[in-house]
């Protein structure tokens, strides 16, 4: 293991700025606020990207980082330093990447069940340019054998304690089909060196699954021609409780559809004047082809104006007009369709984790008279 490259971490858990307009914390983890998006872009900045951490954010010296390629599913193990990867041909794409726990404080808020973790609301996703190294070219030039099952990499943050448990560090397997599909090896976010909250030097991006698969700090991966599990797939991140399996449902993989107003929570406008509603929408199983909005509860619906890039691994964006007409207490809603043909439900099947909540959201705001 790679452990000379990680520098002792800072004071606290996360290394960056938290600027209380573009976040909400939680411990150690930070929500992006949504109003922080308006007029910003495509893509989220890194200064106000969401950061989920299991412990704390590690420093790491990329000159002395390694890559360990190990396992009984290669025939010639070897490792990889930054600048080697950096050699290799590169790809950029724009992915999104989603705690699968966002959404999780509307179980309590709309639907009324108790659930346990951080209370999200839909800040905890982000879309980025992410660029690296395909992850089946590296496995190809570490010789993954034709028996090989599972691919787990293992970050280099401190391991996880729950409940006086050593967990370990965080790893999660991905099936060798989607590791040589589309998972990237990236160094790069939005053009620049991958901050220290998001991977520094190098982390997966695991297009269109729930965050934990994208392993940020990576420092090893273990490639197995037997089938691999860790408590990221035997303990957490599956369903309980509710109608699902006494044991519980299998580990989560594609993360369920969304949309978000790019307003505060909360938001005050004035009456008597027209306001552009922007928002954006996303779906692990494709792109989004449609979005409907409410102004007044779910009572009518209206199409929104899709514009810009329709990202199948990523997001749309759009918008629609409203000019309220008295002051008062509002509630919009969004609801969006995928190219599957789901759409968002009213609400969302019930699990003690609160994972994967992909009902429509009720996005409360007060016009008043100006």
């Amino acid at each position: 293991m790679p452990d000379e490259a990680v520098v002792e971490p800072t004071a606290g858990p996360i290394v960056k700025p938290l600027p209380p307009e573009l976040f909400d914390v939680h411990g150690s983890c930070a929500e992006m606020r949504w109003e922080a998006m308006r007029g910003v872009g495509y893509h989220v900045p890194a200064d106000r990207f969401f950061v989920r951490n299991h412990t704390r954010t590690p420093v790491i010296d990329a000159a002395a980082w390694r890559l360990e390629l190990h396992g009984s599913g290669l025939r010639a193990p070897r490792s990889f330093g930054y600048r080697e990867l950096l050699a290799l041909p590169s790809v950029t794409r724009d992915v999104l990447i989603e705690c699968a726990g966002n959404g999780r404080r509307f179980f309590t808020d709309q639907q009324h069940q108790e659930v346990s973790g951080t209370p999200w609301r839909l800040g905890a996703a982000g879309v980025a340019r992410w660029r690296g190294v395909p992850l089946a070219a590296v496995l190809k030039l570490a010789g993954i054998t034709p028996g090989a099952v599972d691919v787990m990499p293992r970050g280099l943050d401190p391991c996880y304690v729950a409940d006086g448990v050593d967990h370990g560090r965080v790893r999660r397997p991905i099936p060798v089909a989607k590791a040589l599909d589309d998972v990237i090896l990236a160094y790069e976010m939005n053009g620049e060196p991958l901050p220290p909250d998001h991977g520094h030097p190098v982390r997966l991006v695991v297009p269109s699954w729930i965050g934990l698969a994208s392993v940020k700090w990576v420092g090893d991966i273990e490639v197995s021609a037997e089938p691999l599990s860790s408590p990221w797939t035997t303990e957490f991140y599956r369903m309980l409780g509710g109608e699902h399996p006494p044991g519980g449902g299998p580990p989560l993989t594609v993360h369920d559809a969304k949309s978000a107003f790019e307003l505060p929570w909360g938001a005050v406008l004035a009456a008597g004047r027209p306001h552009v509603l922007r928002g954006r929408s996303w779906s692990g199983r494709g792109r989004i082809t449609s979005v409907e909005v409410s102004v007044d509860g779910g009572a009518s619906w209206r199409p929104a104006l899709l514009h810009g890039a329709h990202v199948a691994r990523a997001w749309t964006r759009w918008h629609v007009t409203w000019n309220p007409p008295a002051s008062g207490s509002y509630t919009l809603l969004a609801r969006a369709t995928d190219e599957t043909g789901a759409t968002q439900p009213m609400e969302s099947p019930y699990n003690e984790l609160g994972y994967l909540f992909n009902a429509v959201v009720r996005c409360p705001v007060r016009v008043i008279n100006v």
